[in-house]
């Protein structure tokens, strides 16, 4: 059966108060097909930049910002729900922590078979954090991959550099 994602609009809340609300509706939008590379596989952007780890762990999500208290905070770890922690009304809603991996284990590989597992999910650098806006919200991303670049390899600026990219695809 085919979902069709949209965030609710105007001012009728479906969580406790508007800042639980936000991110409730961001999860959403982000995968609304105006918004969404291919929503029926959660992807974003990106090929693989998912808004949550499968469908339950979406449905988990959604639900617990329902039930989330103004001092409650919700943990979501690779796109699946899996803890709310007693916090304060100034605390954020939510902490996100995606792909994270002890280094020692860190490679393509395992990350690969976890994820088949569903053990985790890749979030791209704002899918996860379904704060996805489109190209304007990569670019603050790109330039400081660009200005590592150059620190790296002791450049003072990069005139005259040639950059080739290629796959840009919902980026633009």
């Amino acid at each position: 059966m085919k979902r069709i994602i949209t965030a609710p609009r105007g001012t009728h809340l479906t969580c406790k108060n508007w800042l639980i609300e936000a991110p409730y509706r961001m999860l959403q939008n982000n995968l609304d097909p105006q918004v969404a590379g291919d929503p029926d596989n959660l992807i974003v952007y990106g090929g693989r930049g998912k808004a949550a780890r499968n469908w339950a762990s979406f449905e988990a999500i959604l639900e617990s910002l329902r039930r989330l208290e103004p001092n409650e905070t919700l943990l979501v770890q690779s796109g699946k729900p899996v803890a709310v922690f007693t916090t304060h009304e100034d605390a954020p809603r939510v902490l996100i922590a995606n792909s994270n991996i002890v280094p020692a284990w860190a490679t393509q590989e395992n990350f690969d078979r976890w994820e088949t597992e569903g053990l985790l999910m890749y979030g791209q650098m704002t899918a996860g954090s379904w704060i996805y806006i489109g190209t304007q919200g990569i670019l603050q991303g790109t330039y400081e991959t660009f200005g590592a670049l150059a620190h790296k390899h002791g450049w003072t600026s990069l005139k005259g550099k040639f950059v080739l990219t290629a796959g840009l695809g919902e980026m633009g």
